[in-house]
């Protein structure tokens, strides 16, 4: 059902905040001038936002919006790539294929028929820490959409021959996306698997394809009773709706729903990285040289983790960052450069430790060594001296604008990532609505302190990707 590097290019925008600046009008020639004043910070984000807990410990937020009739509804289960099985890498994946294999009441592939005749679209992921499946459909039938997502919350109904079919299914997606395709896994896949130590983070969360050869239908069964209970899960509704009668119908359908006891959680801290990391792999298929580098990121939520977000759009997003200036259009290295903080979504949905990660494909006959000169001279600008005003503001602008287009949209998916993912990791889906506050709290100083601290060799990663056939094994991954 996922496709990672689409769902990339939507996800990687919601990184965001900030406050826009207004021009303050000439006074009449015969007045004085007035002293200068701050520029008013933007309108804060207001996001309809209510949250409850039913009693099997189920999370539900729901976002009264009017404007547009239809109704987005997904659900959050916390579990993803990072926990999944050892010996079992990709299980997440295709266990998140089995969910559309039939339910007590829907047989095999009904619930993508009913969402679809009802003029609905739907999908689902999975992430490093979580697995989603969502339905953006008319309003009318939204008690419907809820009824067919507790129906599968509460069990599945799934056969030998459905887990064969769709473990083919996944072993295929793994064979056209990453093993058939040039630059396949380069860098979202790649990346982490040499950047970090802990198996938890580091292991092939796409699936070895004899790892999903070995699925059973009693790992599969027993994956569901682990995780996809009500109490590891949260329900988003957002859109035009009744809330009281939302809630009735969330009452009347997931109530019934048991909670589980769930498992303790692994370790998944990272040690810390203390010199810098070089590998490079072969890539029968690439026609040119990759270069990607990675850096540890600050825990979520600090105020260094919050500089990072900013430091993200001043060096690599949009066409007036700064990698993208020195490297595209002074140096011709390449014809573009991207990446971010979590190349499987944004800096907000994941929890857990986190990259970032600029990679580019380019021309062979400049060296990575020339590349990364480049690279570090325009990290070192950061570091020395601190931002200007006007870079800061473009910076924090560009922030709050990608984040208005993604909540704005008619889907509101955008938003519902947002609220779904902070109730599950924080447990307080009115974040949203401080996100601007928090990044206005960011300076110029604390960017530059940053930067100094995790921008350096001894926190990097660096993956080469050569073009031409593997010998000996050398392609492979750590």
């Amino acid at each position: 059902m996922s496709r990672y590097q689409h769902l990339l290019a939507a996800a990687a925008a919601l990184a965001v905040a900030g406050c826009a600046g207004q021009k303050v009008s000439e006074p009449a020639a015969a007045s004085p001038p007035p002293a200068a004043t701050a520029t008013p910070p933007a309108p804060a984000l207001n996001v309809p936002t209510e949250y409850y807990k039913l009693g099997n410990g189920l999370r539900v937020v729901l976002s009264e919006d009017h404007s547009v009739p239809l109704a987005t509804v997904a659900v959050y289960y916390n579990i993803g790539f990072r926990i999944e099985p050892r010996d079992r890498t990709g299980f997440a994946h295709l266990f998140e294929h089995m969910m559309f294999q039939g339910s007590t009441n829907l047989g095999k592939m009904e619930f993508i028929k009913l969402v679809q005749t009802n003029g609905g679209v739907l999908n689902g992921s999975t992430r490093f820490d979580f697995t989603n499946y969502f339905e953006v459909v008319p309003s009318n039938t939204l008690e419907t959409m809820l009824w067919a997502e507790a129906d599968r919350m509460g069990g599945l109904n799934i056969t030998q021959a459905n887990l064969d079919n769709q473990n083919g299914v996944v072993q295929n997606e793994v064979k056209v996306n990453v093993l058939n395709r040039p630059y396949g896994g380069f860098p979202w896949l790649d990346v982490p698997q040499y950047a970090n130590r802990n198996w938890y983070n580091a292991h092939n969360f796409y699936g070895d394809l004899k790892d999903l050869d070995a699925a059973t239908l009693k790992d599969v069964l027993a994956f569901h009773e682990t995780y996809y209970g009500p109490n590891n899960a949260v329900v988003v509704v957002a859109g035009d709706f009744d809330p009281a009668q939302a809630r009735a119908w969330i009452e009347k359908y997931f109530a019934g729903i048991k909670g589980r006891p769930l498992p303790a959680q692994p370790d998944i801290s990272e040690p810390p990285q203390t010199e810098e990391r070089r590998a490079s792999k072969v890539d029968a298929l690439a026609p040119r040289p990759a270069l990607a580098v990675a850096y540890h990121v600050p825990e979520r939520w600090t105020p260094e983790w919050l500089a990072f977000g900013v430091i993200d759009q001043l060096l690599l997003q949009g066409e007036d960052s700064a990698l993208t200036r020195k490297l595209v259009k002074e140096r011709g290295y390449t014809d573009s450069v991207s990446g971010g903080i979590n190349l499987l979504g944004n800096m907000f949905n994941y929890q857990g430790p986190m990259l970032w990660t600029a990679g580019l494909v380019h021309d062979s006959e400049h060296s990575t060594d020339q590349i990364l000169a480049d690279i570090d001279a325009t990290i070192r600008q950061v570091q020395e001296q601190p931002v200007s005003a006007a870079e800061f503001d473009r910076a924090l602008t560009k922030m709050r604008s990608q984040f208005y287009n993604v909540i704005g949209s008619a889907s509101r998916f955008g938003m519902v990532d947002l609220l779904a993912s902070f109730a599950l990791f924080d447990d307080d889906p009115g974040r949203i609505n401080g996100l601007d506050a928090q990044f206005r709290k960011v300076t110029p100083e604390l960017i530059q302190q940053t930067a100094r601290k995790y921008l350096v060799p001894s926190n990097r990663t660096v993956l080469t990707i050569e073009p031409g056939k593997a010998e000996g094994g050398k392609g492979a991954a750590p």
